[in-house]
């Protein structure tokens, strides 16, 4: 058994991988019981947001999957064993450390369960993660019914469009410890937000902006896709929660691209009502249309961004464009000495190797959730998928490929359990140095958690 954490996409990242530790542990799987405490405060199930009965038939030849503990001898239902699992265990540390207590307690519980499996594993074990997230994890009928139609209400408006993931939320910009010009009435409820928090230390805002740790503003967004060449007559999609400073914050944005559109805009409160009340299924809503976008747009690298990235990848290479921020930053400090010409050549020099062509990560680098290179036939018919096809097929992997070397740490024999990073940079130093790979710092690396809750809010 497993209990998620996070967002709706932190867990989609936790279920993915629970399967797979099921299977490398040989051990059923109980259907996965989301986060229903954290900040996010959504009581859905997992038969709410996810079709459970096509998730169970899907995966049958790979885990078998129940839908609860089953009784023990007699009407008494089987007790697990808490335990929880270090960050990126591989399968030696699964098979040393989850087994014996699986063997010897028949039930075990893994709490807190997101990125508790190595990055690198064996083929067969990062194919059947591209099983579960791309063709097992399917939303129930009414979200995807209803997201299939913001999709075509959108395709109404305009035959393409982008779509932007827009994360300046006040919670996210506090523990973000940016400065975003806001002044003194900035700092002081951005300060309070931050106070809540004891762990929360105060952090210097220039030095995060100059490591591209802060979200860029929507105003930079707009300006970063105007010097990329979109007109303002496209037709934008923004997905987004409580935006900080909201219509004045957004205005800048809205006056680039007037043709701005939101789910609430473009259906009805009615409509809505039925997932209005859970924040898990109107992400899902969010992530359909997102999905289904000509370009999809971010202005950071959580969790929905690499999700939707690899997704992406995977289904034929659409593009994902995520800000160089590092370099992005010192444009936008200095735009009112430069014409606008200069400006936008900058601004789409810097952006080399963080828009989502196909050849910008090599396969094996960066998270495997993001750059799912092991299940992508590069050779095969399949690969070679029309951009703007709207069919999704899978695609079987038909080369023969080697084994991905497992070169995580060893926590299989450790004594302790190191709680270890979630990202696998160090493998990506050499093309970040080459400007092929997107510097922007994720969440979890622009923040050193201390506070579960912190961790909880941040994720998407």
């Amino acid at each position: 058994m497993i209990t998620t954490s996070g967002g709706l996409n932190q867990q989609r990242t936790g279920i993915t991988d629970a399967v797979v530790a099921a299977r490398i542990l040989n051990a059923t799987l109980v259907v996965p019981k989301l986060d229903q405490r954290s900040f996010w405060k959504d009581s859905s199930n997992f038969s709410e947001i996810f079709d459970v009965d096509w998730f169970i038939s899907f995966l049958s030849k790979d885990v078998k999957i129940i839908k609860q503990l089953p009784t023990k001898g007699s009407r008494k239902a089987l007790s697990a064993y808490n335990m929880r699992v270090p960050r990126k265990c591989n399968e030696r540390c699964y098979i040393n450390r989850i087994l014996p207590v699986l063997l010897k307690k028949h039930a075990v519980q893994l709490s807190k369960f997101d990125y508790r499996l190595a990055n690198r594993l064996d083929t067969e074990y990062q194919k059947l993660r591209c099983r579960v997230n791309y063709h097992a994890l399917r939303f129930t009928n009414p979200i995807l019914a209803m997201g299939e139609k913001l999709v075509h209400r959108m395709r109404m408006r305009s035959k393409h469009y982008i779509a932007l993931h827009l994360r300046f939320e006040p919670d996210m910009l506090a523990f973000s410890g940016c400065d975003y010009g806001g002044g003194e009435k900035e700092q002081k409820e951005l300060g309070a937000i931050r106070r809540r928090w004891k762990t929360l230390h105060k952090s210097n805002p220039d030095r995060a902006r100059r490591q591209g740790r802060c979200p860029l503003t929507p105003e930079e967004v707009g300006l970063m896709l105007r010097a990329l060449g979109y007109g303002s007559d496209i037709h934008i999609y923004v997905a987004s929660g409580e935006v900080y400073g909201g219509k004045r914050t957004l205005a800048p944005l809205r006056a680039l691209f007037p043709n701005f559109h939101s789910k609430e805009t473009i259906a009805t409160k009615e409509e809505l009502e039925p997932f209005s009340s859970f924040s898990s299924r109107m992400a899902a809503l969010d992530f359909i249309v997102c999905d289904e976008s000509d370009v999809f747009v971010t202005n950071n690298n959580g969790n929905m961004a690499k999700i939707l990235a690899g997704r992406r990848r995977y289904f034929g290479h659409k593009p994902t464009i995520r800000p160089n921020a590092k370099k992005l930053y010192r444009l936008f400090l200095n735009r009112s000495n430069s014409t606008w010409e200069a400006f936008a050549s900058s601004v789409r020099t810097f952006q080399k190797g963080f828009m989502g062509e196909p050849k910008e990560v090599r396969p094996g680098r960066g998270g495997f959730h993001e750059n799912p290179s092991t299940c992508i036939c590069e050779d095969s018919a399949a690969a070679k998928v029309d951009k703007n096809s709207q069919s999704r097929k899978y695609r079987k992997d038909n080369t023969t490929k080697k084994n991905v070397a497992n070169d995580e740490p060893d926590v299989g024999n450790v004594s302790e359990w190191p709680d270890m990073d979630d990202d696998d940079d160090d493998d990506q130093n050499d093309l970040a140095e080459k400007g092929t790979f997107n510097e922007t710092i994720s969440d979890y690396d622009a923040l050193n958690f201390e506070d579960p809750e912190l961790e909880e809010i941040i994720s998407d």
